[in-house]
């Protein structure tokens, strides 16, 4: 334990599975409560681009004091074959504008419709891939392989959110919870297409996961970053865990050993059920840590038997409710809900306080900060 660590410091040391000066306070606010916090209609932060996402995150980041961890940023990768989304039509009204796309791809071109909310995230309100046997070549092509990167805003990123933020990126992995947002039905036809044509989903899953190493092999390379986070919401929930073991294991696996003999940390992030992921991955992967550990129905296992059962092997991050608690509850109930969940997963260091996934937009201010006042005042070793 070192005392006096900065935002950085702190996180990264329970991120590896040590000791901090006290337990790091990191509540998912994600990008709601950022683009809440800037006063501006959302679709001018997510389609105007009036005020770039990440930066509206450090300034809420700030308001709220919470431990500096960063993981919005991007290389701008190169491709031969880029994917690029051309507007076609935008049509507003009601509390919206819904915006056409066209897709081009190297393999042809797709339609996509995304609609931007006055007070809400987007939505792919009509996906691109409508036939996953007849569009395979196209789906394929979603996931080029880059040929190189432009590092520019991602230094830009860096240098203004400063020395004391963690600084890390989000690459994805294979699996129905990736194939979801690109698929017009989701989960069905892709249930379908593993018993109807499981070669194809085998195909995507291998092309997908090229072109992930290759951006795992250029992220090592361009020597920003602190830690890679491996998104994958839902990728039990969505899926098995013998899809899970099938389609994303694999390429966790190969991805967290790059990173590892890089020296660079990885966390993973699944919120829904998880304790196969926990299992899978301490088991077969080099993976350092894992969030949100949502608590049970929509979570398969606790805080507290997740530190039993893996807190040797797995620094954990969570795992506040984030409607009872945070968004519903009071101050007094968030400070006790720390208080509960630091006890039972503290112990030891390997403990990041966070939420059980992305806080709602109208979380109240107060919850907030009594969260931040509780790592503080429990939180210390």
């Amino acid at each position: 334990m070192k005392p006096g660590m900065t935002s950085r410091e702190r996180f990264l040391a329970a991120m590896r599975n040590q000791v901090p000066d006290r337990v790091p306070c990191v509540p998912d606010i994600s990008n709601m409560i950022p683009c809440r916090l800037t006063g501006l209609p959302f679709w001018d932060i997510y389609l105007n681009g009036k005020i770039p996402l990440w930066r509206a995150y450090r300034k809420a980041v700030e308001h709220f004091g919470i431990d500096a961890w960063y993981q919005y940023s991007r290389l701008d990768f190169l491709y031969n074959h880029p994917v690029v989304e051309r507007e076609v039509s935008r049509t507003e009204g009601g509390g919206r504008i819904v915006v056409d796309y066209e897709v081009e791809t190297g393999a042809g071109t797709l339609k996509k419709q995304v609609t931007y909310y006055l007070a809400d995230s987007p939505t792919v309100t009509r996906k691109p891939i409508v036939d996953i046997a007849a569009q395979l070549e196209q789906f394929k092509a979603l996931y080029p392989e880059a040929i190189g990167f432009d590092a520019a805003s991602a230094i830009e990123q860096k240098r203004e959110v400063g020395p004391d933020y963690a600084f890390g990126t989000i690459v994805g992995f294979p699996g129905f919870q990736s194939w979801f947002g690109e698929v017009a039905g989701g989960v069905e036809p892709l249930a379908f297409s593993f018993y109807d044509d499981p070669a194809a989903l085998d195909e995507i899953r291998e092309v997908q996961e090229r072109a992930i190493l290759r951006e795992v092999s250029m992220i090592i390379d361009s020597g920003l970053y602190d830690f890679v986070l491996l998104g994958g919401s839902g990728s039990i929930t969505l899926a098995s865990p013998e899809l899970f073991d099938r389609y994303a294991l694999p390429t966790i696996g190969k991805a967290c050993a790059m990173l590892e003999a890089a020296g660079i940390p990885t966390m993973l992030h699944s919120c829904g059920k998880e304790r196969h992921v926990l299992e899978a991955c301490a088991r077969e992967t080099a993976l350092n840590c894992i969030n949100p550990l949502e608590e049970p129905p929509m979570g398969d296992i606790t805080l507290a038997e997740a530190k039993r059962e893996f807190g040797s092997r797995l620094s954990l991050m969570g795992n506040l409710h984030t409607t009872a608690v945070m968004l519903m509850g009071s101050p007094e109930d968030v400070t006790a809900a720390a208080e509960k969940a630091i006890a039972d997963a503290g112990k030891g260091g390997g403990f990041i306080l966070s939420t059980g996934d992305q806080c709602g937009r109208d979380t109240p201010d107060a919850n907030m900060f009594a969260l931040v006042e509780a790592a503080e005042r429990f939180g210390r070793y």
